[in-house]
This record gives C-alpha cells, sequence and structure tokens, in this order.
C-alpha cells in the first residue's frame, strides 16, 4: 500500500521557481543597460538648433542678459538710498538741532546791526563861554559866601585866573589836551547818508563847538542843523563823513507793545559805546526834569528798563531787528540823582525823524 506524501508538490514546485527569479535577477543586476543619450548632449543638441535657427536673435538677447546682469551685480555692489520715511527726517532734525550751537542772543543781533551808525557826540566850551560861566559860578558863590579855587590866590598874578578857562590848545595837569576832555559827552546816531546825526538837545546846547567820534575811530567836527526843544531833540551834520558810513534804519512805534524787547546803545559816562537790553514797560508817558523845571514837559515818552546813564542821552534805542524807535533822552530816579534806577525814557522815532527836516514813517 502507497503512502501519500506529507507536501503537496504543487507547493515545492512554486517555491522553486520563485527563488529561480530571485537568482536571475540577481545574476542580472550588474549588467548594464543600455541607455540612451546624456540630458546635457540632448540639451546642446537643441540649444544649437534654436540658435541656428534664430541666429540674429540671439545675440540682442545674450546682450540684454548680460547688461541685466551687470545692473544687478552692481546695485548689489552699490544699493540705491533707501527712501526717507517722516521718522528718519524727524530723527534728523533732532540730532541737528542737538549739535547746533545755539544762535546769538536777540539783543547781539540787534546791537550788532545799529553798531555801525551809532556815535559819540563830544561837547567843548569856547574861552568867553567858558568865562562867562566861571563869572556866574563866583557870583552865585559870592551870595553864600564861598570861595572858588581859582580866588584862592594870595596874592599871585590874577591873570593866572583867566588861564583857567577853558582854552582848547592848553594842556590839562595829566598833559593830555582839551580836545580828550571835553565838557560833556553824549551820543547820537546816523540817519541818512550826507551825515545828519539825532541826539538830545540838552547834550549840545551848554557847548558851543562839537567832535563827533564814528564807530570805526575816524572824528569830524560838526554844526548844528535843526532843534527842536520840545522833543530835547537836535540834528548835527558832520563835515566829514566815513567812506563805509551805514546809516541806521528807522522804524514806526505803530508796532510796539509793552513787553517787547528794546536795546540802547551809547557813551554812558563816556565809556562806550556800552550795550543794554530791556523791554518796554509802556508808552506814552509824561516827564518833568526834577532838577531843573526850566525845561519844558516832554511827552508821548517810550518808558523803557534798560540800564542807561548819563552820556546815554542822544543815542538809538533799537527794537530786536535793529531798527531805531526811539532816542534815549532821560532817566528817573526819586533820589534826584543822575544815575539809572530802572525808569529810562526815550523820544519816540517819529519826533526825532520830524526834527531831521522829514518823516520817512
Amino acid at each position: 500500500m502507497k503512502r501519500k506524501a506529507i507536501y503537496s508538490r504543487a507547493t515545492r514546485r512554486r517555491q522553486l521557481s520563485e527563488e529561480s527569479i530571485s537568482r536571475a535577477d540577481q545574476a542580472n543586476f550588474w549588467e548594464p543597460e543600455q541607455q540612451g543619450p546624456r540630458l546635457a548632449v540632448v540639451l546642446w543638441g537643441k540649444a544649437k538648433t534654436f540658435a541656428a535657427r534664430h541666429d540674429r536673435a540671439v545675440p540682442a538677447a545674450a546682450a540684454v542678459l548680460v547688461t541685466l546682469a551687470l545692473i544687478g551685480g552692481w546695485q548689489l555692489v552699490f544699493p540705491s538710498p533707501k527712501a526717507l520715511t517722516q521718522w528718519d527726517i524727524d530723527n534728523a532734525v533732532k540730532y541737528t538741532l542737538a549739535h547746533t550751537p545755539p544762535p546769538p542772543a536777540d539783543s547781539t543781533m540787534a546791537a550788532a546791526i545799529v553798531a555801525p551808525a551809532v556815535v559819540r557826540v563830544d561837547g567843548y566850551l569856547s574861552p568867553e563861554h567858558a568865562a562867562q560861566i566861571e563869572k556866574g559860578e563866583q557870583a552865585e558863590a559870592r551870595k553864600r559866601g564861598i570861595k572858588l579855587p581859582s580866588e584862592l590866590n594870595h596874592g599871585q598874578d590874577k591873570d593866572k585866573t583867566a588861564k583857567n578857562a577853558k582854552d582848547n590848545s592848553t594842556k590839562t595837569p595829566d598833559g593830555k589836551t582839551d580836545d580828550e576832555h571835553p565838557d560833556s559827552t553824549g551820543s547820537g546816531v546816523v540817519v541818512d547818508d550826507k551825515g545828519a546825526i539825532l541826539t538830545n538837545l540838552h547834550v549840545i546846547s551848554s557847548t558851543d563847538r562839537w567832535v563827533v567820534t564814528f564807530a570805526d575811530g575816524s572824528k569830524s567836527e560838526a554844526t548844528l542843523v535843526n532843534t527842536q526843544p520840545q522833543n530835547d531833540l537836535a540834528v548835527i551834520k558832520t563835515k566829514v563823513l566815513p567812506d563805509d558810513m551805514k546809516p541806521a534804519t528807522m522804524a514806526s512805534t505803530r508796532d510796539l507793545n509793552p513787553g517787547d524787547m528794546v536795546v540802547a546803545t551809547g557813551f554812558p559816562f563816556g565809556i562806550g559805546p556800552s550795550v543794554s537790553a530791556g523791554v518796554v514797560s509802556g508808552l506814552k508817558r509824561s516827564f518833568i526834569d526834577p532838577t531843573d523845571k526850566t525845561k519844558p514837559k516832554l511827552t508821548n515818552l517810550i518808558q523803557f528798563d534798560g540800564a542807561v546813564n548819563p552820556g546815554n542821552s542822544g543815542g538809538p534805542l533799537v527794537n530786536r531787528d535793529g531798527e531805531v524807535v526811539g532816542i534815549v533822552t532821560a532817566i528817573y530816579n526819586p533820589t534826584g540823582q543822575h544815575v539809572f534806577a530802572g525808569m529810562s525814557f526815550a523820544v519816540p522815532i517819529e519826533n526825532a525823524a520830524a526834527a531831521a527836516g522829514e518823516n520817512p514813517l
């Protein structure tokens, strides 16, 4: 009796066929397959074919590509400036303001503008006038029982009394001529290119001869042209004027208000030119000289608090633009001393310009 096989032949046959297939694949794995042409060769061939068909357009296209490449390279090396934003502008302004020195003060600019036109006015007595004044002083002293030094000669030559009279050709005790020791000193301002100078009447009224010193140091004698006693104004004119003389510019006071900055320039006590600044304290003020009741009452004055003293009289009062708005004329001190006590007065330029013969305002 035949015995049946444990394993089916069909299964064994299938496994052999799979193994044989696997071995066949491994045997053929290293065999080179038959390949077509390489991709680069194909592309090069197509490019040559395209170039042959478009032999005129290709150079132009190549030039365009090269140009674009050059432009792109330039932009990479030298990039174009970035568009400014409002933030950039604001920060640039802040930086500039923080690193910029502050400008000069308004008073500095105003004084510099008017400086070339400011002059010193020195007055001198003639010998005859000086002798008359001395006689008057002697008469007044006799009334009071006081002897003047010139009378205390103890029997010496009486001609020495006459020698005490002012003589512009004599020497003073310190060896200087009388021209260096004027009998009065004030200020003035040149208002036209012909040499007309505005000053105060009281600056020149007590003397007979006047010498004007200009900003450049040159000097010239002056003659009286006009007076306006009701405003304590006088106009003098120099015989010689500097070639580069620049007259001051005048401005109306109708735009002047209390609190506005003003600058006074002159020669207080003969020292100068000196500059002082302040503000307008009031307008349309009146003033009566408490030391001389014979002087007329001054009206329509500009009151300001800039420091001025004897010698500033006749000098210009200017606004922040360096334009003359008044002529300094008086100070008020309740103690009676002729020194600044906080209140100064100036004649409006409208009145002063009228004294010069015309009112351009």
